[in-house]
């Protein structure tokens, strides 16, 4: 069952637009998560180019299927919102899970999310040592899932 697990590649893909965040989230990442890849994408644009193969992001093998979204609400060109009801209206991307990652504590913005297939709502850390236990925690616990396709509604499963 192990090798099983470690034989699918864990890639976390960030789609946020601000520079500030992604180098610390890089630089956490970097601390603490060796073995597995962040990537990074700046709006909700450019992540559903990722996701299709559009465009600069056509290589599959080059640019795989993340095992993980980081998603920020607040985005340009399209918001992280959209982004969510189109990648949960996708059959081919639905069952990928995704995070949201915002500095907004609104009730409404998190009731949405929740409502349009996020896995979790998380509001950003805002220092290098939050970024780190926040890294820590989201690789412990979902580079062990296994996206199961067709069953479970999509769900993953946490395999012992």
């Amino acid at each position: 069952m192990n090798s099983c697990i470690q034989s699918i590649p864990f890639i976390v893909l960030m789609a946020d637009d601000s520079t500030d965040d992604c180098l610390v989230a890089q630089a956490a990442w970097d601390e603490c998560c060796l073995g597995k890849e962040l990537r990074f994408v700046h709006d909700g644009e450019e992540l559903m180019n990722y996701l299709t193969h559009r465009g600069p992001y056509a290589d599959m093998e080059k640019y795989p299927r993340p095992g993980l979204i980081l998603l920020d609400l607040n985005m340009p060109k399209k918001d992280g919102c959209s982004a969510l009801i189109e990648i949960k209206a996708d059959p081919k991307l639905q069952d990928i899970p995704v995070l949201v990652l915002t500095t907004s504590r609104v009730a409404k913005h998190i009731d949405s999310a929740y409502s349009l297939g996020a896995h979790s709502f998380i509001t950003k850390p805002n220092n290098l040592d939050g970024y780190l236990e926040l890294m820590k925690g989201l690789t412990k616990y979902w580079s062990k899932m296994i996206p199961v396709q067709g069953t479970h509604r999509g769900r993953p499963v946490l395999m012992h």
